[in-house]
């Protein structure tokens, strides 16, 4: 049974296959039968560049419990690299503080 689950997200990076690296411009994420992993199905995870011929991909099957744990990983990283852009954000803006009142 096909689930027709999938859920498609604008990606801004790059990604790898075999020795060459390509620029990503869409992420497409799925649930259905799996392909290549031995799972009945899986959280499917294609990087692509809609531009580039069909060879410009990286994908990955996941479980469902793997996918749930990427999902964790991905969030707490998420979560501190906020952290951190925002205190680099408040440095930044001490150090014009000073400058302007210094001068």
């Amino acid at each position: 049974m096909c689930t027709s689950i999938v859920e498609i997200a604008a990606a801004e990076g790059m990604a790898k296959r075999g020795d060459d690296w390509f620029d990503l411009n869409t992420t497409v994420v799925s649930y259905d039968h799996a392909r290549h992993a031995l799972l009945d199905d899986a959280i499917t995870i294609d990087f692509i560049n809609t531009e580039l011929p069909a060879g410009a991909r990286a994908a990955v099957e996941l479980s469902l419990e793997s996918a749930k744990a990427l999902q964790t990983a991905l969030t707490k990283a998420i979560e501190e690299a906020e952290a951190e852009e925002a205190e680099r954000a408040a440095a930044i803006a001490q150090q014009r503080l000073a400058k302007v009142q210094a001068a």
